[in-house]
């Protein structure tokens, strides 16, 4: 994607230097149109390196390709972060008295700004006004954290962090609504362990990656959530971690998982267990290590409470519940088959249920899953990227709502 990131003058412009990283690591193109004055908090040297573009906030510069004008008509996506007091008053009114203001006015794309200043200025009658004219035009506001300013103040009009205006951003290029604003979820992820000995343990292969990827979409729609993680590959959760809306508490055991989940749940919205639980676990764990000088060890087994199950029963009025079955199955009518069993054993309003083998579900980037209601109707087949899979399970959600 042709992402252009127009930067102006204020003291979040360092933030602005993680953002741009942010979008080319991701793999999308990235021009930075700073304004002059910015350039005294950030300079041009840095917007090349990091963008891996020549950067210039001059009209008359490439004018064989008539930059000036080819920027906004190449632009997929045009964000402006920081977006100081004085830029979206010339936003507002039209202004274009340099390259980003000429960029602005020559785009179709969507814009999204960033505002940064202080709280006096911020809710200055002037400023709200320009606010609500831009978003009157389409311009998407990513709304000012509260917090410390420079100076020692403290009040709306701290730019938000730079992986929440990504998230954000990247939201409104694909076109997902804000369907999740407001909306608090609790979702869990990865593989329980049960301890056999203090160097041995019953698990299962789950990456936690589908989890991870539905809390980070759930986040971009703009929800709340709370990610409660067991084991999961190495950088599973870096994208999680990072964004300011995601809570992520981490856990070991069945039992761990289902205080924490029973905990989260109390206050969410909405409600998806996609963790991979341990169904059984030892009835004594030995407290020093089992050798094999010993004998081949007898392991009692006693069944883990059933997590999903317990929160179905406690499911507060208009609470959605979802569900995810992993199955091994010769095709998708078994497959279907077992998912409907399943779903009518445990209650949820939505399971996702998906194949299951050696090279398939686990420790895989890319999944394939089947959505059932609380009929037990397929409403949705999603395939591709697990991040794409997440946003079709919240689509499906937004139906379910």
């Amino acid at each position: 994607m042709f992402v252009v990131v127009g930067v102006t003058g204020g003291i979040a412009a360092y933030k602005t230097v993680h953002l741009v990283r942010a979008l080319v690591t991701n793999g999308h193109e990235v021009h930075v149109v700073p304004t002059a004055d910015s350039l005294r908090f950030v300079g041009t040297t840095t917007w090349e390196a990091v963008s891996r573009n020549p950067v210039t906030t001059s009209v008359h510069d490439d004018v064989s390709r008539v930059r000036h004008v080819a920027l906004g008509t190449s632009a997929d996506l045009v964000v402006i972060a920081p977006a100081t007091a004085n830029t979206l008053a010339k936003m507002a009114a039209g202004i274009a008295d340099d390259l980003l203001g000429v960029t602005l006015l020559a785009t179709t794309a969507p814009v999204v700004v960033a505002p940064a200043m202080h709280t006096a200025m911020w809710e200055h009658a002037a400023t709200q006004a320009n606010i609500a004219t831009l978003r009157s035009r389409g311009v998407h506001v990513v709304d000012p954290a509260d917090g410390p300013l420079t100076g020692g103040d403290s009040g709306p009009g701290r730019m938000r962090e730079p992986e929440e205006i990504v998230a954000a951003a990247l939201a409104v290029a694909a076109g997902h609504p804000s369907d999740l604003a407001g909306r608090r979820i609790a979702v869990s992820t990865g593989g329980t362990r049960e301890p056999i000995d203090p160097v041995r343990f019953l698990g299962n292969r789950s990456s936690g990656r589908q989890g991870a990827e539905l809390a980070v979409a759930a986040a971009a729609r703009g929800a709340e959530v709370t990610l409660v993680a067991a084991h999961v590959d190495e950088g599973v959760l870096t994208a999680a971690s990072r964004h300011p809306r995601i809570a992520v508490v981490r856990v070991g055991t069945t039992a761990e998982l289902q205080a924490a989940m029973t905990d989260a749940a109390a206050t969410a919205d909405v409600v998806a267990m996609v963790a991979a639980v341990a169904d059984f676990r030892v009835a004594e764990v030995s407290h020093h290590k089992l050798r094999k000088e010993d004998g081949a060890p007898r392991l009692d087994l006693v069944p883990n409470p059933d997590i999903l199950a317990g929160l179905v029963a406690a499911r507060r009025p208009g609470q959605i519940v979802i569900g995810f079955a992993a199955e091994t199955a010769a095709d998708d009518t078994e497959l279907l088959e077992r998912g409907r069993r399943k779903r009518e054993r445990k209650g949820v309003d939505l399971l996702a249920v998906n194949r299951v083998d050696w090279e398939h579900g686990f420790e895989a980037t890319e999944n394939r899953v089947l959505l059932l209601d609380a009929a037990g109707a397929v409403v949705a087949e999603a395939a591709g990227s697990k991040r794409a899979v997440a946003d079709a399970i919240w689509d499906a959600v937004a139906v379910v709502r």
